[in-house]
């Protein structure tokens, strides 16, 4: 912590602590104790507050980045710049109709700024919402009528997945709070793990969260290719025979598990190359960066810094959208917005020792809310270790035979998510080379509905007796903060272009010239794999005193395919992040959400990366913000269920003529000393020379 003075207070000091350590315990309690009095002062003192989220309300850039480049050169935490400690609220109030935000001053105890939604916008789901609903739904007498019909087991388990309604095409702005509940049931020997995604039933209800009912029972089409959009298409009882247990959690396995893996430790004996001082300041090799956590983007990054020198002010995942492609009511409403919706933070995991991550791990922990708006411990949400990454470069001398190699290192800094059905592992990973990568793994249990026995359906494919997964998509979108020495960036278009063949420039045809255009104004841009079309992030008014371009970072994005919605329909008008691959926008304070500060059954993207872009301002050498979308189109296959192998994707930043040379370079050298690698069988033990390199030095025979 460090000491002092807030402004106009010049006789008082106080504790402070770093602007991006996260909020503790009394922090939370302080800022709800605030809004509690400014509510009941304006509605009275009986008015019913629900804390939806308390986060820390990031201080605007022009006040924290001279802090944290004072914070860099050295200056004591006392002499740096005054930086406000600020807190958002996500509240309602009443029946839930009303909601707000509010910016809470810690150091003056005051509400600075509030924010009521406005017709139409409905609030995230908080931490208690999907237990609560359910809780009332299974004892609804709509719903427990509607399961009586269907002439399950006397002892079944009916389980309730919560989800976002979606979207319809309202005409009313004031709509409903509305959640669209996937009912299943347990296996019939009941155990409380039972993959319950193997019983769909074949009824939906849907929860008014203002009145707290059920309002109405969905009937679900459980119809093949043959039925087009009918549903009744099952005989009228016992539509669920031909379901079959599907189970993933070993000890409920009919078959044993593999008996044959051996132990592989991951074994540090020096401990590990990374420190984390000041709760939250995490130093490996030449890397620095500050780690953030929040209830709805869970895990972020902050002020990354390489050598000294500034790379990112702010790494962190924007937004994710999961369409769904089954086209009958009232799957067309199956669009989860995970981070808007739920928020990652809520989402997080316990991660555990020996099963998340591996080698020596350092853990943090953050504080939430509940939503009485008392601190709820989030234990153990993000974890830091180390892993080989295989041979980091390698060159070998044919001439004389000598090698030189060394083993390249990666410090991995991850958090998962289980959101309902699907776990997402995200993982910043930092390399000794100046590369920084997102990779995001993908896994979890499908989400599923009832299918007649013997059909297929053009919307998914059967991976069970009696279970049909649909299609969908999962598309996320990465914000890139930069400030590549310096925050005045500029984002490059570079193709590489076949010259044309001409006696005077291409006799040969063998040439191509590498074209780039820089952005002017904020816009969007796409993927080009066939012209190597990659994106660079430069800070035009430093060159290389190498190449003579400008230092930067290279971005190669994922060619993946686009929102596959029709261009009308609700879904796209939801996600208009999702159309295009790259988006470039001029930098504003609270700019950080792709889909919208409000995606819970929003009709469209209000206030995301579109409108952001829309604004048409200057972008080229100005302070910037590229967000990457990126996903892939999942179209079920059998081997994905009952639980889905991960599937992986990767975001690469690597530095284009940032450095002089290959930052790798004083990466010590790969040896057998220092490895102590072990082979099977003795005799295939290579002659070593007596430093226990791995590059000996043979005769050269050329």
């Amino acid at each position: 912590m460090a000491t002092a003075n807030s402004p106009g207070t010049a006789t008082t000091t106080t504790l402070r602590s770093h602007p991006l350590l996260n909020l503790n315990p009394n922090e939370i309690r302080r800022a709800s104790h605030i809004i509690s009095r400014v509510v009941h002062q304006k509605h009275g003192p009986t008015c019913p507050i629900r804390f939806k989220s308390i986060s820390l309300h990031e201080p605007p850039k022009a006040l924290l980045l001279p802090y944290l480049d004072a914070e860099s050169a050295g200056t004591p935490a006392g002499s740096r710049p005054f930086v406000p400690r600020l807190v958002e609220v996500v509240y309602s109030i009443g029946d839930g109709r009303d909601f707000f935000e509010s910016v809470v001053s810690l150091d003056t105890d005051t509400e600075v700024e509030v924010v009521k939604a406005a017709r139409g916008q409905h609030s995230p789901m908080d931490r208690g919402d999907p237990r609560e609903i359910a809780s009332i739904a299974l004892t609804d007498p709509l719903v427990i009528e509607a399961v009586k019909k269907l002439h399950l087991p006397e002892d079944a388990v009916i389980q309730c997945d919560t989800w976002p309604y979606g979207s319809d095409k309202f005409s009313d702005l004031d709509t409903p709070k509305y959640s669209q509940l996937y009912l299943y049931a347990r296996a019939p020997h009941n155990h409380p793990d039972s993959n319950q995604y193997a019983f769909p039933l074949p009824i939906s209800p849907v929860f008014d969260r203002f009145q707290n009912k059920i309002v109405r029972m969905d009937a679900l089409a459980s119809g093949g290719a043959e039925d087009g959009l009918k549903y009744g298409t099952a005989p009228p009882e016992m539509p669920m025979t031909h379901c079959v247990e599907n189970e993933y959690l070993p000890e409920l396995l009919k078959e044993p598990v593999r008996k044959d893996l051996k132990p592989l430790h991951v074994v540090q004996p020096e401990g590990a190359s990374f420190t984390v001082a000041d709760e939250n300041l995490v130093q490996w090799q030449k890397w620095r960066f500050r780690v953030g956590f929040n209830y709805r983007e869970g895990m972020t990054v902050h002020d990354v810094r390489y050598d000294g020198r500034r790379v990112f002010y702010r790494l962190s995942l924007s937004e994710m959208t999961v369409p769904y492609g089954d086209p009958r009511d009232p799957y067309h409403r199956k669009q989860a917005f995970d981070l808007g919706d739920a928020g990652a933070g809520s989402c997080s995991n316990n991660l555990a020792l020996g099963c998340d991550c591996l080698g020596v791990i350092k853990y943090f922990s953050a504080y939430l809310n509940d939503t009485a708006g008392e601190p709820v411990e989030a234990p153990n949400v993000i974890c830091l270790h180390e892993q080989d990454a295989g041979i980091g470069w390698k060159h070998t001398n044919h001439r004389t035979g000598v090698a030189a190699i060394t083993r390249g290192r990666t410090l991995v800094l991850q958090n998962i998510i289980t959101v309902g059905n699907y776990e997402y592992i995200f993982a910043w990973h930092f390399q000794q080379n100046g590369n920084v990568e997102l990779e995001t793994r993908a896994s979890g249990i499908l989400s599923t509905a009832l299918i007649d026995q013997g059909k297929r359906s053009p919307w998914g494919n059967v991976v069970s007796p009696g279970v049909l997964a649909q299609n969908h998509q999962h598309l996320f979108c990465l914000r890139i903060d930069p400030m590549l020495d310096g925050a005045k960036n500029t984002l490059i278009q570079e193709e590489s272009i076949p010259v044309p063949e001409t006696d005077e420039e291409n006799p040969f045809g063998n040439a191509w010239r590498v074209v780039r255009t820089p952005f002017e104004k904020s816009t969007f841009a796409d993927a080009a794999p066939e012209k190597n079309r990659v994106f660079k992030i430069v800070n035009e008014n430093k060159p290389n005193n190498i190449s003579g371009n400008p230092v930067g970072f290279k971005l190669a994005p994922l060619p993946s395919q686009m929102l596959l919605a029709g261009k009308d329909s609700v879904v796209r008008k939801r996600a208009r992040f999702a159309e295009h691959h790259i988006w470039v926008t001029r930098y504003r304070d609270g700019d950080l959400w792709a889909g919208g500060k409000w995606t819970n059954q929003s009709l469209s993207e209000t206030d995301g990366v579109l409108d952001y872009a829309a604004r048409n301002e200057d972008v080229r050498n100005q302070d910037i913000v590229v967000w990457h979308t990126f996903g892939m189109t999942h179209n079920p296959r059998v081997e994905d269920f009952p639980v889905m192998p991960v599937e992986i994707i990767t975001v690469s930043l690597k530095p284009a003529d940032f450095f002089e040379f290959n930052p790798a370079l004083d990466v010590p050298p790969s040896t057998q000393a220092f490895n102590k690698s072990t082979l099977i069988e003795e005799k295939m033990v290579p002659e070593m020379d007596g430093s226990g390199s791995c590059c000996a030095n043979p005769t050269s025979k050329l």
